[in-house]
C-alpha cells in the first residue's frame, strides 16, 4: 500500500480497466479506506488526478469486492457526528458554530436589560484610559436586528469551516482573536469620536483563517496555492465586508489578523484535533469572554 500520495496532478497511474478507479472525498479518507481494503487483501493504490481528486487504484478484478467491502463499512461505521464533509472538497463543516450564533443572540436579547452596549461598545478613548476589556466585549454585541442577522448568518459558515479545518475550540479562539486584532486598529491609530461593535470583525477572522491556512514557506506549489487562498478570501471580504456605511477598518483588521494566525496554525495542525487541544482552547476562550465581561459589568455598575 502506497501511503504516500502523489502531487496534485500527476497523472494516475494506469489501472486495468477504469472501474479500478474509486473517487474519495479527501486525503483522510483515502487513508482510511485503503486500510479497510487492506485488511481484506487487497492493495489500494492511492494518488491525484490532474482535478486534484483524491483516488483509490485497485485491480480491475477486484473493483467490486472492494466497493462492496467500502459500502459494508460505511454503513456499519454510521454515526452521528457535529462534523460533516464538504462534497467534493478536504473541508469539513463544525455544526456546533451554531452554539456560537445563539451565544450572540442571547447577549442581543440581554442587551435592553443590562444596558450592554453601554459598557461593552469599543471606544478607542476608553480603551486608551484603560477600559480595555471593550476590545473583547464588542465583538458580541450589535446595533440592531439587521446587524445580528447577518453576522449570524455568514459567520457560521465561516467559522464552521474554520472549526472543521482547526478544530472547535481553536478555531473559535482563532477566529476572537482576529476579531479583537480588528478593534484594535482604531486605538492604535488614535481615532476620535469612535465606537464601533459587532461580530462581523470575527467573522472576517474566521474567513482570513481559512485563506491563510496553505500559506506556508516552501516549494512553488504549496506557495502558488497559499496566494490563490488569499486572493479568494479577498475577494470574499470585498463582498461581504467593505460595503459603504460597514466599520471597514474592523473587518480589514480581523481579516489581516486571521490570514496571520491561520498561516501559523496551518504550519502546525493536523486535520483531526483531538480533545486536549480542544479542552485547552475551550478554556482560554471561556477565560477571555468571563474576565472581560465581569470587568465590563463591574465598571457599569460602579463606574
Amino acid at each position: 500500500m502506497n501511503s504516500e500520495p502523489p502531487a496534485a496532478g500527476q497523472a494516475v497511474p494506469a489501472a486495468p480497466g477504469a472501474e479500478g478507479v474509486i473517487e474519495v472525498a479527501s486525503h483522510h479518507e483515502a487513508m482510511e479506506l485503503s486500510l479497510v481494503l487492506a485488511s481484506q487483501g487487497m492493495e489500494p493504490l492511492i494518488t491525484r488526478d490532474p482535478e486534484a481528486r483524491w483516488l483509490l487504484i485497485v485491480p480491475g478484478s477486484e473493483h467490486g469486492r472492494a466497493r462492496e467491502t467500502i459500502a459494508q463499512y460505511v454503513a456499519e461505521n454510521r454515526r452521528w457526528t457535529w462534523r460533516a464533509r464538504v462534497a467534493l472538497h478536504d473541508y469539513v463543516f463544525d455544526g456546533r458554530a451554531g452554539g456560537w450564533a445563539g451565544f450572540i443572540i442571547a447577549l442581543f436579547a440581554l442587551d435592553g436589560s443590562l444596558r450592554l452596549r453601554d459598557s461593552g461598545v469599543m471606544d478607542p478613548a476608553l480603551v486608551g484610559r484603560g477600559e480595555w476589556w471593550r476590545l473583547f466585549t464588542a465583538v458580541w454585541l450589535h446595533a440592531d436586528i439587521s446587524h445580528l442577522a447577518a453576522n449570524a448568518s455568514l459567520g457560521v459558515l465561516f467559522l464552521g469551516l474554520a472549526m472543521g479545518r482547526f478544530g472547535a475550540g481553536p478555531g473559535l479562539l482563532a477566529a476572537y482573536l482576529a476579531g479583537v486584532v480588528g478593534n484594535l486598529g482604531p486605538w492604535l491609530i488614535g481615532l476620535r469620536n469612535y465606537q464601533s461593535l459587532g461580530a462581523s470583525g470575527m467573522v472576517m477572522g474566521a474567513l482570513g483563517l481559512l485563506a491563510g491556512q496553505t500559506l506556508q514557506a516552501g516549494a512553488a506549489d504549496r506557495n502558488r496555492a497559499g496566494l490563490q487562498s488569499v486572493a479568494a478570501g479577498v475577494m470574499l471580504l470585498a463582498l461581504f465586508g467593505l460595503s459603504p456605511g460597514s466599520d471597514v477598518l474592523a473587518h480589514l483588521g480581523g481579516f489581516v489578523g486571521g490570514l496571520l494566525i491561520g498561516s501559523v496554525l496551518g504550519r502546525f495542525s493536523t486535520r483531526e484535533i483531538g480533545p486536549a487541544p480542544n479542552l485547552a482552547a475551550g478554556l482560554i476562550l471561556g477565560l477571555l469572554i468571563v474576565l472581560p465581561w465581569g470587568l465590563a459589568l463591574r465598571h457599569a455598575r460602579h463606574p
